[in-house]
């Protein structure tokens, strides 16, 4: 049997305890810093660390596409899938022509569905409306 290491088991312990609208937070960060270092790489020249950074960045939109529920909101998961899969394409550019306006706008894109997943998460958590009192002393 394998001992993991205590950093490794808090890791976990976070991971499985958190509400699913963290977790999605928690995956927008993620994608957010490989993006954000994929375009610190390509300013620096580091094709394979610029490569790499945008992989793991795809990899994540991947598996945003794959957790959206097309029998719950039809209509959001239809524009959810093609905000990802735009996203995914302008990665993939980025990463062929080293298109710095690619992941810069993509980065853009994350950071607003991140903002805006983020403000739906606290309404739920604290039972306010989004664009609420609460979200207006929380900024």
């Amino acid at each position: 049997m394998a001992v993991s290491s205590p950093y490794s088991q808090y890791q976990a312990t976070q991971l499985n305890t958190q509400t699913p609208g963290k977790l999605l937070l928690m995956t927008y960060d993620a994608a957010i810093r490989f993006t954000y270092a994929a375009a610190e790489n390509m300013n620096a020249g580091r094709l394979d660390e610029q490569s790499s950074n945008i992989r793991k960045a795809q990899n994540i939109i991947l598996e945003l596409i794959s957790s959206l529920d097309m029998d719950k909101d039809r209509q959001l998961a239809a524009n959810l899938y093609n905000l990802y899969t735009y996203m995914f394409d302008r990665l993939t550019h980025a990463n062929i022509r080293d298109d710095l306006a690619a992941l810069e706008e993509t980065l853009g894109i994350l950071a607003e569905m991140r903002a805006t997943w983020a403000e739906a998460e606290l309404s739920i958590r604290t039972g306010v409306p989004a664009g609420g009192e609460l979200l207006r002393k929380a900024a």
